[in-house]
């Protein structure tokens, strides 16, 4: 049952970062998955695994952008002032 949750929530996420609803995803008798535009729609993948099934969706849509602090841009900064070599 945990394989189908790991794709739910991935198709919980694109619904939301996406705003359509309609998104569906079904699992084949070999446990694949393939997700649609919506039930009786055709697929918008060819059926997958389930660690490929998740990658595919987590690349559809819009994707969040991720937040950044004052400290990881100052961290950086430190990292790339030790990878140049001072001459």
């Amino acid at each position: 049952m945990s394989r189908s949750t790991k794709a739910s929530n991935a198709l919980a996420r694109l619904k939301e970062r996406s705003g359509n609803q309609s998104y569906s995803m079904t699992m084949t008798g070999s446990g694949h998955f393939f997700l649609t535009e919506g039930p009786g729609q055709p697929p918008l993948c060819a059926p997958m695994e389930l660690d490929d099934f998740v990658a595919f969706v987590n690349a559809q849509g819009p994707q969040k952008v991720k937040r950044v602090s004052k400290l990881d841009v100052a961290f950086e900064k430190q990292l790339a002032a030790k990878k140049t070599p001072k001459p």
